[in-house]
């Protein structure tokens, strides 16, 4: 018997998809391997279900967009869960991030937690300026508007580890009991609490938890070409197209349009900032290839 489903969890090579006659527990025919493609939750597949035999998934459907870290395909919007302390933000990885859902034409939304801890108002503000939605969240508030925001959407919450994120998915979905980890103060970061990556439905789509990240490598999530850094970048959009040289970097060119709006304080310093580090890693990376 051959079903078409969509896997909703995967944990050690395992993928549970879900069927209309039901959730199957599937390995995946050695054929993707071989040709270094895994399938990741959200993809939507065929499934060969025999009778006193394992389920084995046959064909992976044509992705809409893909993550390698943490391998997600299909995504209509990622929030990207930011602590407003321990650990302290990062402006670089957010816009590093940022970049990358960008590129792959992903909705964007921010999720400021523990901010009866500590205010982020004005970091908050720098991303709404440039057309993000945001949410700032205590253990007592904001799953309310995110709940109703997530909606009908194919949702991934990301985050570094530590920023409440399993605490989060808690108060969304209390039934669901997941796991949360103390800060470690020495280190200043979390102990990653979700092994595994899978759906959760929601108010007619689906909120997807990952494990937390301790680092982030652009290159796991896909190579991105310096020249199209700037267009992942929304600020950018007004001024980019009217630099005096067609080829401009929007680093150091004069008649730059771009640098000229960051002088006159309509284009913030820290995205700039983030800007001309994304593009000097790129630049760097494709003398290598």
């Amino acid at each position: 018997m051959t079903v078409n489903g969509r896997i909703i969890k995967s944990v050690g090579g395992i993928y549970t998809v879900e069927t209309e006659a039901g959730a199957l527990n599937c390995r995946a025919r050695g054929i993707f391997r071989n040709k270094s493609i895994s399938p990741s939750v959200g993809d939507f597949v065929t499934v060969t279900a025999e009778e006193n035999a394992e389920p084995v998934i046959d064909s992976i459907g044509e992705r809409r967009n893909y993550l390698i870290r943490p391998p997600l395909a299909n995504l209509d919007l990622v929030m990207l869960v930011v602590s407003s302390c321990e650990p302290v933000p990062n402006a670089y990885i957010i816009d590093k991030l940022i970049v990358v859902f960008e590129s792959k034409d992903i909705e964007t939304a921010l999720i400021f937690t523990k901010t009866d801890k500590r205010g982020c108002s004005e970091l908050a503000g720098v991303y709404e300026a440039a057309g993000y939605k945001y949410f700032l969240t205590d253990m007592n508030s904001g799953a309310d508007e995110i709940r109703a925001y997530a909606a009908g959407k194919v949702t991934a919450l990301i985050g570094n580890s530590g920023v409440g994120k399993s605490s989060l998915v808690n108060r969304i979905f209390p039934e669901l009991g997941a796991q949360t980890g103390e800060i470690s103060r020495k280190l200043g970061r979390g102990r990653h609490t979700t092994r595994e990556v899978s759906m959760h439905p929601l108010d007619g789509g689906y909120i997807i938890d990952t494990p937390g990240f301790s680092t982030v490598d652009i290159e796991r999530y896909g190579r991105i070409a310096k020249g199209d850094i700037a267009g992942c970048f929304r600020e950018f959009a007004p001024y980019v197209g009217k630099c005096r040289f067609a080829d401009c970097a929007h680093l150091k060119e004069s008649g730059c349009a771009v640098t000229e709006a960051l002088a006159a304080g309509k284009i913030p310093v820290s995205r700039y900032e983030s800007y001309s580090r994304l593009y000097a890693e790129s630049a760097e990376a494709e003398k290598k290839y």
